[in-house]
């Protein structure tokens, strides 16, 4: 894991008092897993602002406990037979979670290091 943002970089972004409630190096530890599971190019040192705006609002979700929400499972179709040798079913969807404003506005500042760098050539032997 890569650390983009610190306790300080947030304080700096949002105020003191942003974690409330929460564990704000729990919150800043859970925005940069975050951050790195979806950057996948490389970041300049020192970190762009967009970035560290990016990290602090997550991590104030994160504070919140609304950046890694439980998945349902839900049953599409289920299916039971009543005669000799029965067999049941079930088939399920994978569950949605809605993503609040926040992770859309921090997945719009790193937008431009999401993206795969460069295209690849690849020629047949």
């Amino acid at each position: 894991m890569t650390d983009f943002i610190t306790v300080a970089d947030v304080d700096q972004k949002l105020g003191l008092g942003w974690a409330g409630t929460g564990d704000a190096v729990l919150a800043v530890a859970m925005a940069n897993a975050w951050l790195t599971a979806k950057i996948k190019r490389t970041v300049p040192d020192p970190v762009p602002d967009a970035i560290v705006s990016a990290g602090a609002q997550v991590a104030k979700l994160a504070a919140a406990g609304k950046l890694y929400k439980d998945t349902q499972r839900e049953v599409q179709s289920k299916t039971v037979s009543a005669q000799a040798g029965t067999s049941t079913s079930k088939t399920y969807v994978a569950g949605t979670v809605e993503r609040s404003s926040g992770e859309n506005f921090a997945l719009d500042l790193i937008a431009p290091w999401t993206r795969r760098q460069g295209t690849v050539m690849l020629k047949r032997v």
